[in-house]
């Protein structure tokens, strides 16, 4: 879906999913109560997590759900698969309680609209999912529908799912409409195909029933293990309801985002690039580890947002060429090997750093003064190195960088760097850039709000026909590895998910050298616009889980990981299995307790391995097709 189908007219103000690219603000949405915790309006955004254990021990779901509280979570979520699982959660709720807690349980419901309604009675709020609700098992199949006949699919959701809003006004719980990319009904993927538009549609059509039922309580989300849609679908779900005068508030996550330091930065692009522009009243980080774990990296993420509240002034910037539901790379021409078709470069910022350094894994290109000594230089690794100390281009790996008062002083016809900022970009400026299309931008910002201010450098270089290739740099000066890594994501992985961006810089002389440059694949990678390692897209485990999914998924990274550009799915059940692993090359599914299914390009290849021979089952389908040439990084 294009702009022009949900903009009004008026080019100057159109029904856009934020407020302002310029100016942060919260999104206002409406205040739903989940239990003791308030969500939208003008409360908080609120944290939350999912417990790993089996629904039916209700001792064991209740510590972890006490954990995750004493945590920071506000709000803990147990799947409840059937009515068994369903009625259990009184039992939950009844020793959390008598242990003194009051926070509000979110049922998690799949496939049955019966378990819905027990949990109603019980918990404060429950998960449905549109995608399996009132439709059943996705099978997979296409299917053509009439107007007619599919206006009686919606008749047969409103038969399972009114009388399910009655329930929740009764008992007064909330409802979360819950979309996941992987488990999109045939009866959506048939018409609208499996896009944003119809990941929209599909949460839009219960979204309405309740509006017509007078049911207000409703919290959405749309999640997909793929930053890129996920982030584009969600803006597309903010704009829709804007257009239709509604204003829910939304939960955000990455699903299945993986463990580790991959999992909490692909978490923080994708929930990072919607709390930028102000939307967002609760989040989740969906990591394969203790659900505990998840809070700490969500509450440095939502301390980076609060903290640029208020923010200089970032001057409007013209956005009409800006589409920000559907990605699209912003054209640029090349200079070197930046820019044009080529991936976007790591440029390492090293000016701060004044020991000898020893770097294992050299970036494209470094940026460094004349006092840093660099043990071993990769021949290929480019140098930046600022013209006060370097007069001129002393060998074809080197480029001189200039800042804008040094634009008189430019006399090399050597491709060149300049450092600007938004505020540099002024009509001489322009004119210069117009002059010379050997320049590389280093595009820098002194504003808290990096993103408005950098996003609309962008913008108006798209205004004045300037394609002249970008590297995107900050600084940062914590010395916490993890808060570096999060906040990095969240501030750079907008820009390539919206195709800005020909090369990623950071600076952050607290943090050690290697790690500050895997941060930066690890941004372009969770980012979708560069792969250097293998991806791994593993669930975080829930009551349906069928095997240990934390060890599991340790074995499998451990045996695969040096293949470069190699995407393997994780899940624990089927329920999102084949669709959220629909572009992984290989995918690894529990099937039942102690059996697994391995698919490869979303087809089954072998179901039911003993839980015992099936991570090395999928290795040796893996060998069998993956090559030394194919990934050249393989020590095999």
């Amino acid at each position: 879906m294009i702009i022009s189908e949900i903009e009004a007219t008026d080019a100057i103000q159109p029904v856009f999913y934020c407020d302002s690219l310029f100016k942060y603000s919260r999104f206002k949405t409406s205040e739903v109560s989940v239990g003791n915790v308030l969500l939208g309006g003008n409360n908080p955004i609120a944290i939350q997590s999912m417990t790993t254990t089996d629904t039916m021990d209700a001792a064991a779901t209740a510590d972890q759900s006490i954990n995750v509280f004493n945590s920071g979570g506000e709000i803990v979520r147990i799947t409840a698969q059937g009515q068994r699982e369903a009625t259990n959660l009184e039992a939950i709720r009844k020793i959390i309680s008598e242990k003194g807690y009051t926070f509000p349980l979110v049922a998690d419901i799949h496939f049955n609209p019966s378990a819905a309604m027990i949990a109603a009675t019980i918990v404060e709020k429950v998960r449905i999912n549109p995608g399996n609700f009132a439709d059943g098992v996705k099978k997979f199949k296409q299917i053509d529908y009439s107007n007619n006949s599919y206006l009686f699919e919606i008749e047969n959701i409103k038969s399972k799912f009114i009388p399910f809003i009655k329930t929740c006004k009764k008992h007064n719980c909330a409802i979360r409409i819950g979309v996941n990319h992987g488990s999109l009904s045939d009866r959506i993927m048939s018409r609208y195909g499996d896009t944003p538009h119809g990941m929209v549609e599909s949460c839009m059509e219960y979204l309405r029933i309740c509006v017509a039922e007078n049911f207000g309580q409703v919290i959405l989300s749309i999640k997909s293990s793929n930053t890129r849609v996920m982030v584009h679908t969600v803006r597309l779900l903010s704009a829709t309801m804007k257009k239709e005068n509604m204003n829910f508030p939304l939960h955000l996550g990455v699903t299945e985002a993986g463990s580790g330091e991959d999992g909490r930065i692909k978490s923080a692009v994708g929930i990072g690039a919607l709390l930028a522009d102000g939307l967002g009243d609760t989040i989740r980080f969906s990591l394969t580890e203790q659900p505990e774990n998840e809070i700490l990296p969500a509450k440095i993420l939502l301390d980076h947002f609060q903290n640029i509240q208020n923010h200089k002034p970032v001057a409007p910037a013209n956005f009409s060429t800006f589409n920000p539901y559907e990605y699209s790379k912003r054209k640029s021409h090349q200079v070197l090997s930046f820019g044009g078709k080529n991936i976007p470069l790591v440029v390492a910022d090293l000016r701060d750093r004044k020991t000898d350094i020893n770097i294992l894994n050299f970036p494209d290109a470094i940026i460094v003064d004349n006092q840093l000594n660099i043990n071993d230089l990769d021949k290929k690794t480019i140098q930046i190195i600022p013209y006060k100390y370097c007069k001129e281009n002393s060998d074809s790996r080197t480029i001189l960088l200039y800042e804008k008062s040094d634009i008189n002083n430019i006399t090399t016809d050597h491709p060149i760097v300049i450092q600007l900022n938004y505020n540099d970009l002024d009509s001489a400026t322009i004119s210069y850039l117009k002059k010379r299309d050997d320049i590389i931008i280093l595009l820098t910002s002194s504003n808290i709000n990096t993103i408005a201010e950098q996003r609309a450098f962008f913008l108006k270089m798209n205004e004045n026909q300037l394609t002249h290739p970008v590297i995107i740099h900050r600084r940062y000066n914590t010395d916490s590895k993890e808060t570096f890594q999060i906040k990095s994501s969240a501030d750079m992985g907008i820009f390539f998910l919206d195709g800005f961006g020909d090369g990623l810089s950071l600076s952050a002389p607290k943090i050690e050298i290697n790690c500050l440059i895997e941060t930066h694949y690890a941004i372009l990678q969770a980012s979708r616009v560069r792969f250097s390692k293998t991806e791994f897209i593993s669930c975080p485990g829930c009551g349906r889980t069928l095997f240990d999914i934390q060890k599991t998924e340790a074995q499998i990274k451990e045996k695969s990981s040096h293949l470069k550009g190699l995407k393997i799915a994780i899940m624990g059940c089927i329920v999102n299995g084949l669709g959220e692993m629909a572009d992984a090359d290989w995918g690894y599914v529990g099937a039942a307790k102690g059996k697994i299914s391995l698919f490869k390009n979303k087809e089954l290849i072998e179901k039911n391995i003993p839980e015992e021979k099936a991570v090395n089952k999928l290795i040796e389908e893996i060998n069998k097709e993956v090559t030394i040439e194919r990934y050249p990084n393989s020590t095999d």
